[in-house]
């Protein structure tokens, strides 16, 4: 079950200093941005570093890490199950850190369909939903 939700508004987003958009099991633009979404919602509340990333991944890059967009392969079978080559991973910075960290968005389809977060290392996964 999900824990507490979350949502950030616009108007978070502005002062993080966020621009990228995306919705999910719709079409967008390749160029588009979270400036002009209303809501994220998470089981979590998102660092700003994984709205950086969120932001990144729209974009398709670049990607400050050189693993970031490679093949995660759900070894753990945390996420719902799917063909080789489905997820990708990138990391989330964490301030601090001397490596990578433990965070990560993992996405699922090219261009991705659907978004999930991970503090703790595929630990556990909280899903990402945008909406505009």
């Amino acid at each position: 079950m999900m824990s507490r939700r979350f949502i950030v508004s616009l108007i978070g987003l502005a002062l993080l200093g966020v621009a990228a958009f995306f919705t999910l099991g719709t079409d967008r633009a390749p160029n588009a941005s979270l400036e002009n979404a209303a809501i994220i919602q998470a089981d979590v509340r998102l660092p700003a570093e994984a709205l950086e990333t969120l932001e990144l991944i729209l974009r398709d890059g670049p990607f400050p890490y050189s693993k970031d967009g490679t093949t995660f392969f759900n070894r753990e079978q945390r996420l719902p199950k799917q063909p080789r080559g489905y997820y990708r991973e990138y990391t989330v910075p964490t301030p601090g850190a001397r490596d990578r960290g433990a965070r990560r968005i993992v996405t699922g389809g090219k261009p991705p369909e659907v978004f999930y977060y991970t503090a703790d290392h595929y630990r556990s996964f909280h899903p990402v939903t945008v909406h505009p």
